[in-house]
């Protein structure tokens, strides 16, 4: 896929992409949302695909799973993306299942050998029947792990020399949790290992008061994009290779289409910048 912004493909905004054809270079939709037989989810994705690149980009594989990853859950993913043909498939760098249970949540793991051979079993699971490379996305973080033996850049750099998989930059979650941890995201993405980014992510974020005037930012994707994350990503997309998609993420509670389109308008003229 080439340089080009997108955006999340939602219910609400069918009908007005088919019949608009909105300039834009693709459309991600959860695949979680489409493993279904028949219904107007797959109607109108069958419809949209023939205008639009689509991209998947998962929230219910458990990478990280100790227990693996849920046979049933990969059996409906393979079929879909046999049927959809999606330019790129995304997961998260998290897990949701253990013992029985499943939380619905993106949960994180220590940044230890013993969670990259995990991830590496059942990265290497998902691509062999997927028989494609994917991409795994850096997480939004609260909390931070005692035990952790590596910094993340060095975990998403080691997990990508040996599985293959490449990465899904986030940026909006590089700066909700670097600013959750007290860190710089400026020197977090300076050891980023760009050279595996295939996609990124832009999007918005709550800020909630705390104790002694502190926050807490939170990944919702509820609102518009903030200025540093726009500002992060003018700096720092030229150190990725020049075919990399962008794309403007909305999930809570989406607005109205154009809302999203000047997102993505205000992304294509930082790209265009990038390549003057």
């Amino acid at each position: 896929m080439h340089t080009g912004c997108g955006i999340g493909l939602k219910p609400c905004h069918y009908e007005e992409i088919l019949q608009r054809k909105p300039e834009l270079s693709f459309l991600e939709i959860h695949p979680e949302n489409y493993m279904v037989e028949g219904g107007l989810q797959l109607y109108y994705l069958e419809k949209i695909r023939h205008h639009y690149p689509i991209s998947m980009h998962g929230v219910g594989m458990s990478l990280g799973s100790a227990q693996g990853v849920d046979d049933q859950h990969l059996d409906k993913l393979c079929h879909l993306v046999k049927n959809t043909s999606p330019a790129l498939v995304s997961e998260h760098l998290s897990w949701s299942h253990g013992q029985g249970a499943y939380f619905n949540d993106l949960l994180p793991l220590p940044y230890t050998e013993e969670s990259l051979q995990l991830l590496k079993s059942n990265i290497h699971k998902v691509q062999d029947k997927l028989q494609r490379n994917i991409l795994v996305e850096n997480p939004s973080t609260y909390i931070t792990f005692a035990n952790d033996e590596l910094s993340e850049q060095a975990f998403l750099r080691t997990l990508c020399e040996q599985t293959g998989c490449k990465l899904l930059l986030d940026i909006n979650n590089v700066f909700v949790s670097t600013s959750n941890h007290q860190q710089d995201p400026r020197a977090y993405l300076a050891q980023y290992p760009f050279e595996y980014v295939e996609e990124i992510h832009l999007a918005g974020h709550s800020v909630y008061p705390l104790v002694d005037t502190k926050t807490i930012r939170i990944d919702d994707h509820g609102s518009e994009i903030c200025d540093d994350v726009w500002q992060l990503f003018s700096e720092f997309f030229p150190n990725c290779k020049t075919a990399i998609p962008v794309l403007i993420e909305w999930d809570t509670n989406p607005p109205e289409l154009d809302v999203l389109l000047q997102q993505a308008e205000t992304a294509k003229k930082i790209l265009h910048n990038s390549f003057r």
